[in-house]
């Protein structure tokens, strides 16, 4: 077991995140789903806890029942290295589905190709072409 991990707070959309995130990604899996019942206190069929991997990293979500004043950031994000051209034009469009582009798909530098972009569950991802 991983002893330091993500952890994404969503507000009733956990799950459908979590099936689309390990759709992304080879060697990628849902590890485990906890939800509530009709008992609560969250809504019934929400996410109590899951935990989920993305190519052997792991990661853990949940539907808050607590309403918060505050939700994803940029300030922290999910960084990808690529391993093919074909692999970031993918992730870059798919991520960016219902999302937007922080910095669109570029040579900035740093890096040859990379990207940085929100998606529709307001996580950010940064995406970089490894040479």
């Amino acid at each position: 077991m991983q002893k330091i991990c993500t952890f994404l707070m969503f507000d009733g959309q956990a799950e459908e995140a979590m099936n689309y995130y390990v759709s992304l990604f080879d060697d990628s899996e849902v590890v485990s789903i906890a939800k509530y019942g009709p008992e609560g206190p969250g809504n019934e069929g929400s996410v109590m806890h899951a935990s989920f991997t993305l190519k052997g990293q792991t990661y853990m979500c949940i539907d808050s029942n607590i309403k918060h004043d505050f939700t994803f950031t940029p300030a922290i994000s999910i960084y990808v290295h690529c391993e093919s051209e074909e692999e970031i034009d993918t992730l870059y469009g798919k991520l960016a589905e219902g999302g937007g582009p922080l910095m669109p798909l570029g040579d900035y530098g740093f890096s040859k190709k990379f990207a940085w972009v929100g998606d529709r569950f307001g996580v950010t991802w940064q995406l970089n072409l490894a040479f």
